[in-house]
């Protein structure tokens, strides 16, 4: 025998040839036309009408995709957004923990409150003791034309109430983290933490002064500078938030505030500096970097500080 199993593949194969035999007419090969017609028809019908839109098959269905977001390019354009741009100025070292909550958590807060703004962190790369102010004047002059006035922002501080005001300061420099609202610091004289003005009234007190290294004070020297120009201070009204208006992202213990005081340091801390500020800033620029943090841009400027150990030996630590 050819075939071992039981299956008759010959007989199916006779069944095939009887089927396609002289007996086949042309009237069998038309209505074989038609009946293979209406059942295409029929599966055509069923699957347009709503007896195939079960519950079953929308679940199946790929969900409809919103429409896409419009880019922060797309959004600036909008006049809603008014004619201003705000240069963030986050002056910076080695606190990437915070930066990485910080940039994209402020690019969110202000696209929400349409401020335009451009972040940048001022990254201290030099061997010298930190110098916020310095930084914050770095801040100022490579902030570009397209901007017009600045906050100088810590890191560490994040804005929780969305009625804070970040717009522009027209009438005079605006302290966001008033003594009011700061978790931490609540002297009436205090400037720090973030503090807005246009970049014409920065320059009016000639920037920040450059002789405070290490942590604190250049704030309350700052206070004075806004006396000496005649600029009144603004703060916020209206919060009821209280010391809850801000997060402070800090860890005191994990990073330790340098607030050593050498040479000459705690008796020059307390006095004015008339004549530093911008216009005896010494600095070099080693890169300038572009970068999405999450999504949010911001620009890192790598600076390199100058110091004159005749002026202020305290710039090294000993």
């Amino acid at each position: 025998m050819m075939y071992s199993s039981k299956r008759k593949p010959v007989l199916y194969f006779k069944e095939e040839r009887r089927f396609l035999s002289g007996k086949c007419t042309v009237y069998k090969l038309f209505g074989l036309c038609m009946v293979l017609l209406l059942v295409s028809l029929l599966w055509l019908q069923l699957s347009c009408s709503g007896e195939m839109s079960s519950p079953l098959h929308e679940e199946r269905r790929a969900p409809a995709q919103p429409p896409c977001p419009p880019t922060n390019r797309q959004a600036e354009d909008d006049p809603s957004w008014g004619p201003h741009k705000l240069a963030l100025i986050v002056p910076f070292r080695e606190r990437f923990d915070e930066l990485l909550v910080f940039v994209p958590f402020m690019h969110d807060f202000l696209n929400k409150k349409k401020i335009r703004h451009k972040i940048l962190v001022i990254n201290q790369v030099d061997h010298f003791r930190f110098n916020r102010a310095s930084l914050i004047n770095v801040g100022f002059l490579e902030s570009g034309n397209d901007t017009d006035y600045l906050a100088m922002h810590d890191v560490d501080l994040l804005p929780l109430n969305e009625a804070l005001d970040y717009g522009f300061p027209s009438e005079g420099p605006f302290h966001v983290a008033s003594p009011e609202l700061h978790p931490l610091y609540h002297y009436k004289t205090y400037v720090g933490g973030i503090l807005m003005l246009t970049k014409k009234h920065y320059h009016m007190c000639n920037g920040m002064s450059n002789r405070f290294w290490g942590w604190g004070r250049e704030d309350d020297e700052f206070y004075r500078r806004l006396r000496k120009a005649e600029l009144q201070l603004f703060r916020p009204s209206g919060i009821t938030t209280g010391y809850k208006t801000f997060l402070h992202i800090h860890d005191s213990a994990w990073r330790k505030r340098d607030q050593k005081r050498v040479a000459s340091q705690k008796q020059e801390q307390f006095k004015v500096d008339p004549e530093g500020g911008l216009s005896n800033l010494r600095y070099e620029v080693e890169s300038r970097r572009d970068l999405s943090i999450s999504g949010a841009p911001c620009t890192v400027v790598s600076v390199r500080l100058q110091c004159d150990a005749d002026l202020t030996p305290w710039c090294l630590l000993t």
